[in-house]
């Protein structure tokens, strides 16, 4: 088995000192999404910093966002996309995203951002009926972990080939290789684990980067 560095609390405030350049509006959500009882749902500073730089590295110019909770990924992209880029991003909770307009609007960059409230399924099942199928980059999962597979399928199926999905929560603390945790999300992320490895439609890689990040590249 190769090597692989283990991640003290000393050895990631080294990291995140060492390459993180967040903007200051990128650190007032933060700031401001710490002091929610969910503030545990919000990536870090680097994961949306590596978001950024694969939005740059595809030449996204169109993007989904499935889950959105206060906008740090959001943000994060939108600011690193050209100024005719865009990201349709999918919510179901308006008290959250409030904060998210707030936020973009602070950037500068509210007008690259679709929010679209509502049931995610029935938005991108929309976003297919309307023949939006391979028009997107780049999309981003990180919404309700029992349809994770339902929103990969229809992500698949609007990003363009040589498209990029990146899916949050995919280690899920460690819990999905515990076969003893047989809780109904660890249960279900496992199952998406699972497919994805099998998917020969994407190149795939798992990187222990935040909670878990799995890449897919559609061939």
């Amino acid at each position: 088995m190769g090597r692989c560095v283990s991640m003290t609390d000393t050895l990631y405030r080294y990291l995140v000192g060492h390459s993180v350049r967040e903007h200051p509006v990128l650190a007032g959500l933060r700031e401001e999404t710490a002091k929610l009882p969910q503030a545990v749902m919000q990536i870090g500073a680097d994961q949306g910093q590596f978001m950024a730089l694969l939005a740059k590295l595809t030449g996204a110019r169109r993007c989904l966002e499935v889950g959105v909770f206060t906008g740090y990924s959001s943000l994060s992209v939108a600011l690193a996309l050209p100024e005719d880029g865009s990201i349709v991003a999918l919510d179901v909770s308006e008290e959250w995203t409030a904060i998210a307009r707030r936020y973009w609007k602070k950037a500068g960059v509210e007008k690259k951002i679709d929010l679209r409230l509502g049931p995610a399924l029935d938005t991108l099942d929309t976003l297919i009926a309307l023949r939006q199928a391979g028009r997107f980059d780049f999309a981003f999962i990180d919404a309700d972990k029992g349809n994770y597979l339902g929103y990969y399928e229809r992500c698949l199926e609007l990003v363009r080939a040589g498209g990029l999905i990146a899916v949050d929560n995919t280690l899920w603390s460690g819990d999905v290789a515990d076969p003893a945790n047989q809780k109904p999300d660890t249960v279900s992320l496992r199952a998406f684990n699972d497919a994805l490895h099998r998917d020969e439609r994407i190149d795939l890689a798992l990187l222990p980067v935040g909670d878990g990040l799995t890449l897919a590249r559609k061939r």
